[in-house]
């Protein structure tokens, strides 16, 4: 069974491949299908953005599309930099200058009011379900604390800042195999594995 990861960032499809690896399910990446006008992400929500990306990819594929819209919700910054995280220095995906530019903005911010947390939203859209019986979304989060330097070299974005509840280690610092079981996409996708199981 062949499902579409629609996503270029290889980290998150890496993600993907380990979690459902014995599934019976072939993750592919955009970088294996014939490139589709993707639109851009207007959502107020994870959810939405995480939809129109999924549905996008049906359309264009005809294949059972998986797409995530994920981000770090900052306590002292009211949940920013949100569904902006990608994004929140100017220039998508640029992860250091958003890493950079956050840690600027919480500066003066004392360490017990660092608190956040990893927010992800991931939807499955099956071409040719009817409706909503055709879409699935779930949710995952990971609370933490947001530290003061960055720490690891695992993972990626704001990884390296970003240090579990119960855990001394940075995300970034953590192995694959830790991360794959705490983390907001690791639980959202989780969450999606036996919707995938009902289409191999």
């Amino acid at each position: 069974m062949k499902v579409l990861l629609a996503t270029r960032n290889a980290g998150k499809l890496v993600e993907l491949r380990r979690l459902s690896s014995g599934a019976g399910i072939e993750v592919l990446g955009l970088a294996d299908v014939p490139e589709f006008p993707e639109a851009p992400e207007t959502g107020a929500t994870f959810a939405e953005n995480a939809l129109a990306k999924a549905r996008d990819a049906a359309l264009a594929t005809g294949l059972p599309s998986v797409a995530d819209d994920s981000g770090l919700a900052v306590d002292a910054l009211n949940g920013m930099p949100g569904v902006l995280s990608a994004r929140w220095s100017g220039k998508h995906g640029d992860d250091l200058a958003n890493l950079q530019l956050l840690l600027g903005q919480l500066g003066d911010v004392p360490d017990e009011r660092r608190g956040g947390a990893f927010v992800c939203a991931a939807a499955l859209v099956v071409p040719g379900g009817s409706g909503v019986d055709g879409e699935t979304v779930v949710h995952g989060e990971w609370r933490g604390t947001i530290v003061r330097e960055p720490r690891g070299s695992n993972g990626f974005g704001y990884d390296p800042i970003f240090v579990p509840e119960g855990e001394k280690r940075t995300s970034a610092e953590l192995s694959p195999e830790e991360k794959d079981a705490a983390s907001h996409r690791g639980l959202a996708f989780r969450a999606l594995l036996p919707y995938l199981a009902e289409l191999a």
